[in-house]
């Protein structure tokens, strides 16, 4: 992350922590694991904490903490299950407890956090679960915001400040932006310098939040700069990044999948296919993943609708992929975001035109080093493209290994031929190479057609059922 989003309020974090402890009808619990108590500090610093603060507390024990907040069933401390765990407790042990000696228009809330911070002489992934389970009026059921947090900084206490900063922008965000979950996003990197902390998974439950698409808010992440990239599972639920890529190896396509075509699955499925010929690849420990870029060719956002990136998340959910939504442009910056979670084995399936346009060195403009830069982070480590054939003037796939690239760079290309940094992969049928997108989408508005030959099964009953694209039945 290298931009810096405008701040959405211009209040600090001390004015943000007095502000809720002068009201007294905010009341709750703060309890940390893992970090110190730095989130109640920031309101104890602040003054008249009394009136919004009845308990705070950490429990750093494993065996206490597992008393308290019982062992969740992947036995893990810093994860999402367990701070669940904690704020469900301390909620309903502060409205038990107060509710009847307490003012009826008293508003409820715990912040919870479970932390993984830089341990001393150890290079340890430096992450985070926080959040807050808040009444949004009097004598209403709790909603819920979870996020997921890596730490950046280099020292504990360090981490710890950042994360004090985030509880307080969490816990404000909740109760006086919560109906706008964009501008509670925005929110949380108040008062905090660029580059400390990302966020890579948000989640809004309860009724407040009925109407919230979790999906659409963690796609804004990325465009509010709080993560370059996010994951789906193929259920449709958000994923952690580092819980999906560590120790796996990675094969992922990149396309727009406007729809996803019969030619994009079968991509998917030949490259996978050449993925596991390799030494210590295997369908057990491998992850396959569609890509979508919200850049266009240069860098920029294009602008694309949260709503029409979703259809096609639910469009590659339903044939059983996971997904990721990022803002890369290059396929080096891709391969960049695999190895901050895996030393494992990188494989990027590409077109034939994709390989034309990583040898096309306008690619590379704003890079110091140019293409040679470009193809240095590109292949220095167990990273292969996997190259899909075109249709070639006899109507029959052509040999990746002929690819025509400028005659200047024929060396560099043929460098990468011979050292496995490139590897062919086979077309099934191709008829395939006769489906383009943009005839498919030209067609949906006039409703249903042979068009729908071209998709994999199952996935033009899902346009057709949610009018995705524009469809328009015209029976």
């Amino acid at each position: 992350m290298n931009k810096k989003i405008k701040s959405v309020s211009s209040r600090s974090t001390s004015q943000k922590a007095l502000r809720l402890n002068l009201d007294d009808k905010k009341y709750g619990t703060i309890v940390e694991i893992g970090a110190g108590q730095e989130v109640a500090r920031q309101f104890f610093i602040a003054g008249a904490a009394a009136g919004t603060i009845a308990k705070t507390m950490s429990a750093y024990d494993m065996k206490f903490s597992d008393a308290i907040y019982g062992v969740q069933d992947d036995g893990r401390y810093v994860s999402k299950a367990r701070v669940k765990a904690m704020m469900e407790q301390e909620f309903d042990l502060v409205v038990d407890r107060l509710s009847n000696i307490r003012s009826r228009s008293s508003r409820y809330f715990t912040y919870a956090a479970t932390v993984a911070a830089k341990s001393f002489n150890r290079n340890n992934e430096c992450h985070a679960w926080c959040g807050v389970r808040v009444q949004m009026y009097p004598g209403a059921e709790p909603s819920e915001i979870t996020v997921h947090v890596r730490m950046f900084d280099d020292n504990a206490e360090a981490q710890q400040q950042a994360l004090g900063v985030l509880g307080v922008n969490l816990i404000y965000a909740a109760y006086y932006y919560f109906e706008e979950p964009k501008k509670m996003i925005d929110s949380l990197t108040d008062n905090m310098k660029p580059n400390r902390i990302e966020i890579d998974s948000v989640e809004f439950l309860g009724p407040y939040f009925e109407d919230v698409d979790n999906r659409a808010k963690n796609i804004h992440l990325i465009r509010s700069w709080k993560t370059r990239a996010i994951m789906f599972n193929p259920d449709g639920s958000v994923a952690v990044p580092a819980d999906m890529l560590y120790k796996k190896n990675v094969i992922t396509i990149r396309g727009s999948f406007r729809p996803v075509t019969k030619l994009n699955v079968d991509m998917i499925e030949k490259g996978q296919e050449c993925f596991y010929k390799l030494e210590g690849v295997d369908p057990e420990n491998t992850v396959a993943i569609a890509e979508i870029s919200l850049n266009d060719v240069h860098g920029h956002d294009a602008k694309v609708p949260e709503k029409d990136i979703i259809s096609r998340v639910q469009l590659l959910n339903s044939l059983g992929y996971n997904v990721m939504i990022s803002d890369y442009t290059r396929y080096f910056s891709l391969r960049a975001y695999f190895r901050q979670y895996t030393q494992l084995q990188i494989a990027i399936v590409v077109g034939t035109i994709n390989v034309k346009q990583i040898f096309d060195e306008d690619f590379y403009r704003g890079v110091e080093g140019g293409i040679l830069e470009g193809f240095g982070k590109l292949f220095p480590d167990h990273t292969r493209l996997f190259v899909y054939p075109e249709k070639g003037e006899d109507g029959q796939p052509t040999d990746f290994t002929e690819v025509k690239v400028p005659d200047h760079l024929r060396f560099l290309y043929r460098h990468l031929l011979e050292n496995g940094f490139l590897h062919g992969i086979e077309c099934s049928d191709p008829e395939l190479f006769n489906i383009f997108s943009r005839e498919i989408l030209q067609l949906l508005p006039h409703g249903r057609g042979d068009w729908e030959k071209s998709l994999p099964d199952g996935v033009a009953e899902e346009i057709i059922a949610n009018k995705f694209f524009g469809y328009k039945d015209k029976r």
